[in-house]
C-alpha cells in the first residue's frame, strides 16, 4: 500500500505530475484507466518527488549543490562535466534516510508478493517540477534494468537520483530557464517485462515524418528497449491504418524490415551493469520481430491510449509511446506514452516544400528523418570527448548520437548517423529542431570525408540522401487556408507509397494515378511468372536470388500479393476517403524482362510499344497467372485492408472483346465490377477507345485519357525516337479533337472522364482546352500541382466572367 514517500500506480492519477513526474503519473494514469480496456501495464510503485527534497535535506546536502552549481558556463562543455559529475557525487553519497529505506522495501515486497520471488524490476527517473507541471524532462535521467534483490534496488535508487544532474540534464535546464533546485526527481520502480527474450519498442499514434494522423507506426527490435529509444539498432517498422481498423478490417498497412544487428539482454551477476548488447542471428536480422497478430494487438493499445488522453484534455492527442513483450508470458505491455510533440505540432495552413533543383553523386542513403535540405562541411565525431571542437553550421556525422550529444546537435546544419531507425535519439532530436537527418547508413563515418562539402537531403520520401557537393535548392511555401478549390477536380499521379503521407498534404481531389509497376519494379523486383514457376527459370544464380527475396514467406506468391497490397493499401490510406485509381500493371515486355527472372517469360519485340502490353496481356495464357496475382493483391486492398476508395483502372484496352476477356478474368480472380461497390476504369489512349466509346462507356465506369499514347498513337509517332521528336505535340489540332471528343462522349454515356498526363501542367494553354470542354478531372505529377491549380481556377474565374 501507499506511504509517505510511495504512490503505488494504482493510486496515481495523469493529475499527479508534480508529485511524481510525468512517465509515473502516465503510467499510473494507464494502469488504472485502461487496464479494464485491456491495455496490459505491469504494476509498479513511484518513489515521489519529497522522497528526493527529503534525502538532500536529511544530508544537508544542499550548500554543497550549491556551490557546485552555481557559477556554471553551460557553453564550456569541459566545465559541465566537471560540475555535473561533482554534483552526482554529492547525491549518491547522500545516505537514504532509514524511514525511507523501508517503505521502499515494504513496497518492494508487496511487488514480490504479486509477482513472484524470482521478480525484477526497472528503476526509472521521473523528474517533476511542483511549479512548472507542463515541463517536460523525458530522456534526460537514467533508467536501470534487471535490478532484483533489496540492496541492489536501494543502489539503482541513489543511482537514479543522482542522475538528475547528468550533464545532458543540466544542459537542458539551463538551455530551458530552469531552476536546477526547483526541480525533484522521482523514481519509478516496475515489474520488468522480459522483453530481452522476446521484443520491445517504441509507437506512435501517427506518422512520425508528416504529421499525418490515420496511421499507428510501430518500431519493433529484439532484446530490450533501449536500443530502439537511443538509436543504436535499426528497427522493423510497421504501420496500421486507424479508419479500417476502427471499422474492422485489422490488417497490416505496411512493414519495413530493418537491420536489428545487436540486441540488449540481461547480465547476470553484475550489480553496475545489469545489461549488454549482443549480436542477433542472421535468422533474426532476416525476419520480422513482431507477428501481424502482435501488431494488431499494439495498434489497439496506442488507439485506446489515444482515444482516452484526448478526451482527458478535450482536445485531439496524438500520443508517442513505448512497449515491451514479455517473452515469458508472451503478453505485450505498455510501459510508457506521452502526448507527441514535434509532428503533431505542425500546421496544415502553409505548405512548405524543399526542392532540389539538381542531382549529385549519392555517397550515402538511409533513412530520412523531415522532408527539408542542408548542405555543409562533414565534420566527423566518434565520441563525446570531442564535440567541443564542432562548429556551428557543420553537418555532424557519427555512429550514433545520446542525450550528451544535445548541445552540439543545436548547432548542426544536418546530422547523420550509421546506426539508428526513425525513432531514434537522432531522429527525435533533428524533428525538434527542424533539421534534416539520414539516419542508419552504415557507412557515413567511413564514406564520407572531413570537412568535404555535402547536400543532406530529405525531400524525396523515406530515403534520405547525402550528396557530394553542395547543391542547390529552393524553399516553397504556400498558404493553403486561402486556395479556394476549382470545379475541375485536381488529382495526382502518384507510384511511390513512400512519399503518399507527404503528398497527401497537397491541396488534391485524390489520385488519378497509381502506378503498379514503380511499387513492382522497387519493391518486389521480381517477375510475377517467375515467383510462380521458379523451375522455369534457368539461371542458377537467379533462383537464388528469387529463393532470397522470399525467404520468410510460405509461398513465393504470398511475397507478391502482401508487396504489392501493402504499397497500394499505403497510398489509398494516405488520401482517404478520396478516390484512388490504380491503373494494373503497363510494363512493356522489355520491362517485365529487366524483372529478376523476367528474360524467361517474356518474348523479344521489335517494337515493345505497340506490342504485349497492357490488357492483351491479362487474359492471355502467357501471363493469366500473373494477373491472377495483381488482382488477389487489389481485392486484399479493399476487402481485408477496407481501403474501398480504390478504383481500378485497365491500360491499352484494344478492342471492346479485349475489354470483356479482362473483365471476365476479374470476375473470376474475384473482382466483379459493382460488387462491394468496385469501379474499373479504362485508359483511354488508342483512337479505337474514341471511335467506340459509346460501346467502351457500357463496360466501365470512366475514362482516363492517357495523353502520351493517344498523341504517339492519333500522329503516327514513336515517343521514344528522338529524330521524330519533333512531330510529337499534345497541343495539335487532331490530338485536341481526339480528347474532346473522349470527353463528350463520356459525358453522354453518364462516366467520369479525366486526363492523366503533364500536358496541362507542360501547357497552359492546354489546361485552359480541358476546362472549356468540361473534362471532370486532371491528373498531373505532384511538383505541379499547385501551379496547375492557380492556373486552373484563374481559367474558370475568366469563363464565369465570360458567362
Amino acid at each position: 500500500m501507499s506511504g509517505r514517500y510511495i504512490r503505488f500506480f494504482k493510486d496515481i492519477r495523469i493529475e499527479d505530475i508534480p508529485l511524481v513526474g510525468g512517465k509515473n503519473a502516465s503510467l499510473g494514469e494507464m494502469y488504472r484507466e485502461l487496464s479494464p480496456y485491456g491495455v496490459k501495464v505491469p504494476n509498479g510503485f513511484a518513489v515521489t518527488g519529497e522522497a528526493y527534497r527529503y534525502l538532500l535535506d536529511q544530508a544537508g546536502a544542499w550548500p554543497a549543490l550549491h556551490a557546485a552549481l552555481d557559477g556554471l558556463d553551460p557553453t564550456n562543455v569541459t566545465d559541465l562535466a566537471k560540475r555535473g559529475a561533482r554534483a552526482r557525487e554529492i547525491i549518491y553519497g547522500a545516505p537514504l534516510p532509514a524511514d525511507l529505506q523501508t517503505e521502499i522495501l515494504t513496497a518492494y515486497a508487496e511487488l514480490r508478493r504479486e509477482y513472484g520471488e524470482t521478480l525484477s524490476v526497472a528503476v526509472r527517473s521521473s523528474a517533476t517540477a511542483e511549479d512548472l507541471p507542463t515541463a517536460s524532462f523525458a530522456g534526460q535521467q537514467d533508467t536501470y534494468l534487471n535490478i532484483s534483490g533489496e540492496a541492489a534496488l536501494l543502489d539503482a535508487c541513489r543511482r537514479c537520483f543522482a542522475s538528475l544532474f547528468t550533464d545532458r540534464a543540466i544542459h537542458y535546464r539551463v538551455g530551458q530557464g530552469f531552476d536546477h533546485f526547483k526541480v525533484a526527481l522521482s523514481i519509478g520502480v516496475m515489474k520488468m517485462v522480459r522483453s530481452d527474450k522476446a521484443t520491445s519498442g517504441v509507437m506512435f499514434s501517427l506518422d512520425t515524418e508528416t504529421g499525418f494522423r490515420d496511421v499507428v507506426f510501430i518500431t519493433a527490435s529484439w532484446g530490450l528497449g533501449e536500443n530502439v529509444v537511443q538509436g543504436t539498432v535499426d528497427p522493423d517498422e510497421f504501420y496500421v491504418f486507424k479508419p479500417a481498423f476502427l471499422r474492422g478490417k485489422k490488417a497490416v498497412l505496411r512493414r519495413v524490415l530493418g537491420s536489428k544487428k545487436i540486441k540488449m539482454i540481461y547480465t547476470e551477476g553484475d550489480t553496475r551493469n545489469s545489461t549488454r548488447n549482443v549480436a542477433t542471428r542472421r535468422h533474426e536480422q532476416e525476419s520480422f520481430c513482431l507477428s501481424d497478430a502482435d501488431v494488431l494487438t499494439l495498434a489497439d493499445y496506442a488507439i485506446k491510449v489515444e482515444r482516452h488522453y484526448s478526451q482527458k484534455m478535450q482536445a485531439n492527442r496524438p500520443m508517442d509511446m513505448e512497449w515491451a513483450k514479455d517473452g515469458t508470458d508472451g503478453q505485450l505491455y505498455m510501459v510508457q506514452a506521452r502526448p507527441e510533440t514535434v509532428a503533431s505540432q505542425k500546421k496544415g495552413q502553409v505548405l512548405e516544400e524543399y526542392i532540389l533543383e539538381s542531382q549529385g553523386t549519392v555517397l550515402v542513403q538511409g533513412r530520412a528523418i523531415g522532408s527539408r535540405i542542408a548542405s555543409g562541411p562533414v565534420h566527423i565525431i566518434s565520441d563525446v570527448k570531442h564535440l567541443a571542437e564542432f562548429k556551428p553550421g557543420e553537418i555532424l556525422v557519427t555512429e550514433t548520437t545520446t542525450p550528451d550529444w544535445e548541445p552540439v546537435m543545436k548547432e548542426a546544419a544536418a546530422i547523420v548517423t550509421n546506426r539508428g531507425g526513425r525513432t531514434c535519439h537522432a531522429a527525435i532530436i533533428a524533428r525538434e529542431l527542424g533539421i534534416p537527418a539520414v539516419v542508419g547508413t552504415d557507412q557515413a563515418t567511413t564514406t564520407l570525408k572531413e570537412g568535404d562539402s555535402v547536400t543532406v537531403s530529405c525531400a524525396m520520401g523515406d530515403i534520405g540522401n547525402v550528396y557530394a557537393g553542395a547543391l542547390p535548392f529552393t524553399v516553397r511555401h504556400t498558404d493553403l487556408a486561402t486556395l479556394p478549390r476549382p470545379q475541375t477536380q485536381i488529382m495526382i499521379n502518384l507510384g511511390n507509397p513512400e512519399i503518399a503521407f507527404q503528398t497527401c498534404m497537397l491541396p488534391n481531389d485524390g489520385i488519378g494515378l497509381a502506378r503498379m509497376e514503380f511499387i513492382i519494379n522497387s519493391a518486389i523486383k521480381a517477375h510475377p511468372m517467375a515467383l510462380l514457376h521458379p523451375e522455369k527459370v534457368e539461371d542458377a544464380h537467379e533462383r537464388n536470388a528469387l529463393a532470397a527475396l522470399t525467404q520468410g514467406y510460405a509461398q513465393p506468391t504470398d511475397f507478391f500479393v502482401e508487396r504489392l497490397s501493402e504499397g497500394i493499401g499505403t497510398i489509398a490510406a494516405a488520401f482517404y476517403p478520396k478516390p484512388v485509381v490504380v491503373r494494373m500493371s503497363d510494363f512493356k515486355t522489355n520491362e517485365y524482362a529487366a524483372l529478376l527472372g523476367g528474360r524467361w517469360f517474356e518474348p523479344e519485340e521489335d517494337n515493345p510499344m505497340l506490342g504485349f502490353r497492357g490488357a492483351s496481356r491479362y487474359a492471355h495464357p502467357a501471363y493469366a497467372e500473373g494477373f491472377r496475382l495483381e488482382c488477389l493483391a487489389m481485392k486484399r486492398v479493399r476487402e481485408e485492408m477496407g481501403l474501398d476508395n480504390v478504383i481500378l483502372m485497365l491500360p491499352f484496352v484494344r478492342r471492346v472483346k479485349e475489354a470483356d476477356d479482362v473483365l471476365a478474368k476479374m470476375a473470376e480472380f474475384g473482382l466483379r465490377r459493382g460488387e462491394n461497390g468496385l469501379q474499373i476504369y479504362a485508359m483511354c489512349e488508342i483512337p479505337n477507345n474514341v471511335i467506340l466509346i459509346d460501346q467502351f462507356a457500357k463496360r466501365f465506369d470512366g475514362f482516363s485519357i492517357g495523353s502520351n499514347d493517344l498523341t504517339q498513337l492519333t500522329l503516327g509517332v514513336d515517343r521514344d525516337s528522338a529524330i521524330v521528336a519533333f512531330d510529337y505535340d499534345e497541343r495539335d489540332d487532331g490530338v485536341k479533337e481526339m480528347i474532346r471528343l473522349a470527353v463528350e462522349g463520356c459525358a453522354r454515356n453518364g462516366i467520369h472522364s479525366g486526363l492523366c498526363g503533364q500536358a496541362p501542367s507542360d501547357y497552359p494553354e492546354m489546361a485552359e482546352f480541358l476546362v472549356q470542354i468540361g473534362i471532370q478531372s486532371m491528373s498531373l505529377n505532384p511538383d505541379t500541382v499547385l501551379t496547375t491549380t492557380l492556373h486552373v481556377l484563374d481559367v474558370e474565374k475568366k469563363r464565369s466572367g465570360e458567362a
